[in-house]
């Protein structure tokens, strides 16, 4: 379709299009002008998108269109569409921006998952749902009690269907597939399609379309990226120098396992800086509370693991740091997708001890982008200056000039003192 594409040319019904104005959308990203024809075609469909290009909005507004042609009755709504997605995080956001679309319609929207108690959001489902948003795990629960059938299931979504491969999901995905009814709609989204995500639409997507809208395995042009030597040892204090010189605001920090997170962050409240953690470890509520504090502006310093970030959706988040390389390539992709959304510009920091050269080294294979591995830089006399320490090479140990570190600020982030409140992406994921 033309970039010029605006969504009254989307064959979308009048309160669909007056909800869309009333949300200030103006003109619907790449994936939801390819995605969205498709869709209103009762075509499946498999979709490969970075995050942030707007994959909620994508299937979320031609599920409603295709619903509302035949409302339910009044007493009880049988679950007609279907959403998996892999986190918890992301099921509540995907049922919020849906719920948002579909309020003019009447669209009941339910979202469930694992960590809440399962006998409150049976209660929620006694009336039904046309919209349920849902993890594998928690759903398969609660088919398998009887509290919810999918009989009259009529359109099924697969929402970043390569993260819920990652994390095991495959069996439970199955199971689900053997009560969901036929002949449905299956939609496949996913930001990266390899062997296995082929493997899975073949087996349960029929003659599917196909939608791509970035090159596999990319990072986005909107983000800066930048890599700096640094001894493991020595990690959080680079990470508070860069934070407080630096002049950040919210920022989202990625480490790699739960008890990392939670050292790093003891770290920097200790330092006077404003940080919390999210990960599996964390009860939903909190996990909850804390993100929507950083979605507000209240809370500057998020530090998180991959799988309590992933669906994480945030929008003008300025930086991302990885205080740990991913050893698997792909998820360094998903961490700085989110950052330089929606068209803003970005920046993506890496600390890279000797351990983690070999990890940088994929990343480049993958991205096919040249990250150059530089001392941590230092301000002196007004000018930004290299450190004076050399790389770090494998197994040596050598603790910064924290006179330094302590007093230098970086050039490339000099942001403004006040603290603009992240939004959430209207167009979701």
């Amino acid at each position: 379709m033309s970039s010029n594409t605006s969504f009254s040319d989307l064959a979308l019904c009048p309160e669909l299009q007056f909800t869309l104005q009333e949300l200030g959308y103006k003109q619907p990203t790449p994936i939801q002008a390819q995605a969205i024809p498709k869709i209103i075609e009762g075509h499946d469909l498999l979709a490969e998108a970075q995050t942030g290009t707007g994959k909620t909005a994508a299937f979320a507004l031609p599920i409603i269109e295709k619903l509302s042609k035949t409302p339910a009755d009044k007493d009880y709504h049988a679950i007609r569409a279907l959403v998996l997605t892999p986190t918890r995080e992301l099921a509540v956001q995907v049922a919020e921006n849906t719920f948002e679309y579909g309020r003019a319609l009447n669209m009941r929207v339910i979202s469930v998952f694992g960590g809440m108690r399962i006998d409150n959001q049976v209660r929620k489902l006694k009336r039904g749902a046309d919209i349920l948003v849902a993890t594998p795990g928690r759903l398969l629960d609660l088919l398998q009690q009887k509290a919810i059938n999918l009989d009259s299931l009529e359109v099924l979504v697969l929402d970043e269907a390569d993260r819920m491969l990652d994390l095991g999901f495959i069996e439970p995905i199955k199971q689900i597939m053997e009560f969901a009814a036929e002949p449905r709609q299956t939609l496949l989204f996913s930001a990266t399609i390899d062997e296995s995500i082929e493997v899975l639409a073949e087996f349960y997507l029929n003659d599917p379309k196909k939608v791509r809208v970035a090159p596999r395995n990319s990072a986005s042009q909107q983000v800066k990226q930048f890599a700096y030597s640094v001894d493991n040892a020595d990690k959080s204090d680079v990470l508070s120098y860069l934070i407080k010189e630096g002049k950040w605001g919210q920022t989202l920090v990625f480490a790699r396992t739960k008890n990392r997170v939670d050292l790093l962050v003891e770290y920097l409240q200790k330092e006077g800086i404003d940080a919390e953690a999210i990960h599996g470890d964390k009860s939903q509520r909190e996990r909850t509370q804390t993100f929507k504090r950083f979605i507000d502006g209240r809370l500057h310093i998020l530090v998180a693991t991959d799988v309590a970030a992933r669906g994480l959706d945030i929008e003008s988040l300025p930086q991302v740091v990885n205080y740990d390389l991913p050893n698997v390539p792909e998820n360094y992709v998903h961490r700085i997708g989110r950052t330089g959304r929606a068209g803003e510009t970005g920046e993506a920091v890496s600390l890279v001890s000797g351990g983690e050269k070999e990890f940088l080294e994929r990343i480049r294979n993958l991205i096919k982008q040249k990250i150059p591995l530089r001392p941590v830089p230092f301000i002196e006399n007004g000018k930004v200056q290299q450190a004076e320490t050399a790389p770090i090479k494998a197994g040596k140990k050598k603790k910064p000039k924290q006179k330094q570190v302590k007093r230098a600020a970086v050039e490339a982030y000099q942001p403004d003192d006040s603290v603009k409140p992240i939004r959430r992406s209207p167009f979701g994921k």
